[in-house]
């Protein structure tokens, strides 16, 4: 075995791990595998005899790219109105690619990775690796260009952020399934006072412009009124039923085999809060699609 070849082995072994971190960090799928080929592009050039932690090393280059690639993010942030949400992963119940059981483990929903959203880059990547992956402080303040105390100090204010925000989705996959096939029932029976029990009543639905043809993305609030835009979509739910969505369970509409229409939810206390609408081409031929077993 040649070097790059023993190189390739080790970089596959940590892989998992690398995708994972990088999903947490960036909330993008397509983001995090660019994030671990940019750490391939790097680990192929570089002198790696004198490493002695390899995984560690790789880790901190991840981390570095993640780190340029959500401050270029803000940059570039200009309408405040556009529909933003971390992309969806659709797995089957049951299991699959490893790798995508690896990014949906610990529950990391779209809820919480629209809240990690809302930190400062430094911020997110604080409370992520420490928090979520065990990064000595110590470790983590080079990482991401500071000092172990003010890595600690970041991390300290990111999760404050985050329990100071809104509720904690439920985690348990069988009340959201309960919950996302009632709300599934009553849009096809046509049930108003039955989709209005389902929604919180502070109710956000965000849809994208291929869902909606509108020069700008939707987005509605409150219980009636989205339950209204639901009783219009009567006859397309019956193309829909359920699916994992980004690690909760949500809806896919599909007719004559093609996909065309992803919701997503958030459900708190048994209240839907929040459905994301996803119907943009683009992102919908990057789904691993597979309906749930009824």
């Amino acid at each position: 075995m040649d070097e790059r070849e023993w190189l390739t082995e080790r970089f596959e072994e940590h892989r998992p791990h690398l995708r994972a971190v990088a999903y947490r960090m960036l909330g993008s799928v397509s983001e995090a595998d660019d994030a671990i080929q940019d750490a391939w592009l790097r680990l192929s050039r570089a002198d790696t005899s004198s490493v002695e932690n390899l995984g560690g090393w790789l880790t901190t280059v991840v981390t570095r790219v993640c780190l340029n690639m959500l401050r270029s993010r803000e940059n570039r942030r200009e309408e405040p109105l556009d529909v933003h949400v971390p992309d969806p992963i659709i797995s089957r119940e049951d299991g699959g690619d490893p790798e995508q059981e690896a990014l949906l483990a610990d529950s990391v929903g779209l809820a919480l990775l629209v809240v990690l959203d809302t930190l400062t880059p430094a911020e997110r990547l604080a409370f992520v690796l420490h928090d979520m992956f065990a990064v000595p402080f110590d470790e983590l303040g080079p990482m991401i260009e500071r000092s172990p105390a003010a890595a600690r100090q970041l991390a300290s204010r990111a999760r404050r952020r985050v329990k100071g925000g809104a509720p904690l989705p439920d985690a348990d996959l069988t009340r959201q399934r309960r919950v996302v096939e009632a709300f599934l029932a009553a849009s096809r029976g046509g049930d108003f006072d039955a989709l209005v029990a389902l929604l919180d009543p502070d109710v956000v639905l965000r849809a994208d412009r291929a869902a909606v043809p509108t020069p700008e993305p939707i987005v509605v609030r409150g219980a009636h009124t989205v339950a209204t835009g639901a009783m219009a979509a009567t006859r397309r739910a019956r193309f829909t039923g359920p699916a994992l969505v980004n690690g909760a369970v949500g809806l896919v509409m599909v007719h004559r085999g093609r996909l065309f229409l992803v919701l997503g939810f958030t459900i708190t206390d048994g209240k839907i809060t929040e459905i994301d609408v996803i119907a943009d081409p683009a992102r919908l031929r990057q789904l691993d699609l597979a309906v749930l077993d009824d």
